[in-house]
């Protein structure tokens, strides 16, 4: 019985050592810490927040904000590449947009809030983006002017380049 109680002692020691080597960077992440983060949207439109917007809306957003210094007049090429064109993919060095490549009308949303503005990532409203999508979707004539974009059209919105695609594992969509 008493080898046991050393035994442990000298595990708890070795143990209390161990953790003094190391460097103590960090903190735990606690859930309102990954709940900040867990914001991913899916094709489907899964993770999707309330809020909506419109081209029109998302035109003063994209002035408001700042964004054609990256993105150019309208979204048509500046220093970090068009919004809106659709030149042909014939070449891999072909410039890659939203209408020519992009799949799915949600990653314009995922991307945007998590991502823009560049400086500032994540400083958006939810109608913000929603007003930014439709915008970049308007400019890119896959939306109409009055179309209003939310939680429930989003998804719906059929991407030029979207059957262009191949699934690598469709049965865990």
């Amino acid at each position: 019985m008493c080898t046991h109680k050393i035994l442990l002692a000298a595990l708890l020691l070795a143990a209390g050592a161990a953790r003094a080597e190391q460097p103590n960077l960090g903190r735990p992440v606690s859930e309102s810490d990954l709940k900040a983060w867990d914001i991913s949207v899916l094709g489907d439109g899964t993770g999707l927040p309330p809020g909506s917007g419109t081209p029109a809306q998302g035109a003063r957003v994209y002035v408001e904000k700042g964004c054609a210094t990256c993105h150019g007049e309208g979204g048509k090429g500046g220093r970090n590449g068009a919004l809106v064109g659709s030149p042909p993919i014939d070449r891999i060095e072909a410039p890659k947009t939203i209408a020519n490549f992009w799949g799915s009308a949600t990653t314009i949303f995922d991307f945007t809030r998590r991502a823009m503005p560049y400086v500032q990532p994540q400083t958006l409203t939810d109608d913000e983006v929603y007003a930014l999508t439709a915008f970049i979707l308007e400019q890119n004539k896959i939306i109409g002017p009055n179309d209003v974009i939310d939680a429930k059209t989003l998804p719906k919105v059929k991407m030029p380049n979207a059957d262009n695609f191949i699934v690598r594992f469709p049965d865990r969509i």
